[in-house]
C-alpha cells in the first residue's frame, strides 16, 4: 500500500506570516493565563465567603458545644441501671442482665 501526497499550491509561510502566528500565540496564552488568574481569584473569593457564612451561622451550636462539659468516666453512669452496680456477661457488645428472682434475662 502506497501513501501519496498530494502536493498544494500554496506557498511556505513567509517571514510575516511567521511573526504574526508567533505574536497570536503569545496573545492567547497571555489570555489564557489572565483567564486562569481571574477564575480562581473568583472561586477564592466565592469559597471564603462561604466558609464564613456557614462560620456564621453555626456560632450558636460552637457556643452550645462549648458550654457543654463532657461526663467524668467516675460520673457516667447509665439511666437503666440507676446506679447499681451492673454484674452480668457482655457478649458482642450487648448487656445482658439476668433479673435473679425471676430468671428473665433483660437486654
Amino acid at each position: 500500500m502506497q501513501i501519496k501526497y498530494l502536493s498544494s499550491s500554496a506557498r511556505p509561510p513567509n517571514l510575516l506570516q511567521k511573526t504574526g502566528t508567533i505574536v497570536a500565540t503569545t496573545a492567547l496564552a497571555g489570555a489564557a493565563l489572565m483567564f486562569s488568574a481571574v477564575l480562581l481569584t473568583v472561586m477564592l473569593s466565592v469559597g471564603t465567603a462561604a466558609f464564613a457564612y456557614l462560620w456564621w451561622k453555626t456560632r450558636a451550636l460552637r457556643k452550645q458545644m462549648r458550654n457543654f462539659a463532657p461526663p467524668d468516666d467516675a460520673t457516667m453512669k447509665s439511666d437503666v441501671f440507676a446506679g447499681e452496680a451492673f454484674e452480668g456477661e457482655v457478649i458482642e457488645g450487648e448487656a445482658v442482665r439476668v433479673d435473679e428472682a425471676g430468671g428473665d434475662v433483660k437486654r
